[in-house]
């Protein structure tokens, strides 16, 4: 029997869980403030990372990938129906992204791949959203580019069976297309 749990709350609990982890120690106020004093607490000013290496910014971003592919799965398989007039997962997910690029300066966004976007600002709109889509498209699994001391990295994203519904309405087969996430974030400078 599945728990009477709100979709959102439960994608933005997850999310926001493995996200933490996913950061590590690296986390330091934009500001320069420090955040431990009680003053702080309630604070809702915006909160960031401080710039990493390369390679923790690889890592951190393969596991914030991962966190959203998988959570976008979960609550599209377990939690979504077309029939109840929520919002679908991936449109939630956008409020995630928004949060964590307020609040992390992480900016996350959705990429047209290989089947129909569902929104224009999907569609690869720079050269490194077009070459990331057509490598994606080739079968890699990630992309990744470093300009301007920031790291950008963009990962699969399964569109199954029953994404195809909209992603790909007129399609042919029921073989597994792809979408894209874009995660770029600071890195220290060189």
């Amino acid at each position: 029997m599945k728990q009477n749990i709100k979709p959102r709350w439960l994608l933005l609990g997850m999310t926001a869980g493995l996200f933490c982890l996913s950061i590590g120690s690296g986390v330091v106020p934009l500001n320069g403030s420090d955040t431990s004093s009680k003053n702080d607490q309630n604070s809702t000013e915006t909160k960031g990372i401080s710039p990493v290496t390369l390679d923790e910014a690889r890592g951190r971003a393969r596991l914030l990938h991962e966190t959203i592919h998988s959570t976008l799965q979960v609550i599209h398989r377990e939690y979504y129906r077309e029939d109840e007039g929520l919002p679908i997962p991936s449109r939630t997910l956008k409020a995630v992204f928004d949060e964590l690029s307020r609040r992390w300066n992480i900016k996350i966004d959705w990429l047209a791949v290989n089947a129909q976007a569902m929104d224009i600002d999907h569609n690869p709109r720079n050269k490194f959203e077009k070459d990331a889509a057509a490598a994606l498209t080739k079968g890699k699994q990630e992309f990744e580019v470093v300009e301007n001391d920031v790291y950008r990295h963009a990962g699969v994203i399964v569109l199954s069976s029953e994404c195809l519904k909209c992603h790909l309405p007129n399609r042919r087969s029921n073989k597994n297309r792809a979408a894209g996430l874009v995660i770029s974030m600071p890195i220290k400078k060189k």
